[in-house]
């Protein structure tokens, strides 16, 4: 899953169940928190793999259900003493969802092994075929996703990749913009 889809997967996941519990949008700091949950497993696995190359594959540490758990009950536990608990609930959330979209993605591709990369490091995935940098990987997810664009089929395949988002756009501003929002208020002084 590429971030912004880890990032609209969280947000939805966290959205509907803020409203469903309170009844009411989720916070700008709570979305933030969210945000950075959605992102860690990467910004940790990613730079270790593809950039220092100490873990042959971008799945080890920050994707380790046994690493996720313990953090997120940790964060969660430091916000509701510091009563921000929306907010480490949010981070939790984030965190998890990233896991869970991994897990499904795999699923829907019959993976044959789908949890393996939430399982580090009782179960460490065979290395890349070659080794690749930071950057050379970056940019061949990137370039794949363009070259995707340019085949026959853009249309559909635009449609069918930019629904979900356009889906969690309209469910962002139906939440009042949250971020945006509170900027704009600190902006205008209120």
């Amino acid at each position: 899953m590429m971030p912004w889809g880890h990032a609209a997967f969280g947000y939805v996941v966290y959205s509907l169940g803020h409203r469903l519990w309170t009844r009411a949008p989720p916070s700008g700091l709570a979305v933030l928190a969210l945000l950075f949950g959605t992102q860690l497993p990467d910004l940790v696995d990613k730079p270790l793999s593809w950039g220092l190359h100490l873990f042959p594959q971008g799945y080890s540490i920050g994707h380790s259900v046994f690493v996720a758990v313990p953090v997120g009950m940790i964060v969660l536990t430091i916000a509701m003493l510091k009563d921000r608990s929306t907010v480490g609930v949010a981070f939790a959330v984030g965190y998890w969802s990233h896991l869970a979209g991994d897990v499904l993605i795999r699923i829907l591709g019959r993976d044959e092994s789908p949890f393996a990369p939430i399982l580090w490091p009782v179960v460490t995935l065979p290395p890349y075929g070659h080794e690749v940098s930071l950057f050379e990987r970056a940019f061949s997810i990137i370039g794949a996703f363009l070259y995707s664009l340019s085949t026959e089929k853009q249309l559909m395949v635009l449609g069918i990749y930019l629904a979900p988002y356009l889906l969690v756009f309209v469910l962002w501003l139906l939440d009042g913009a949250p971020i945006v929002s509170e900027l704009r208020q600190a902006v205008a002084g209120r």
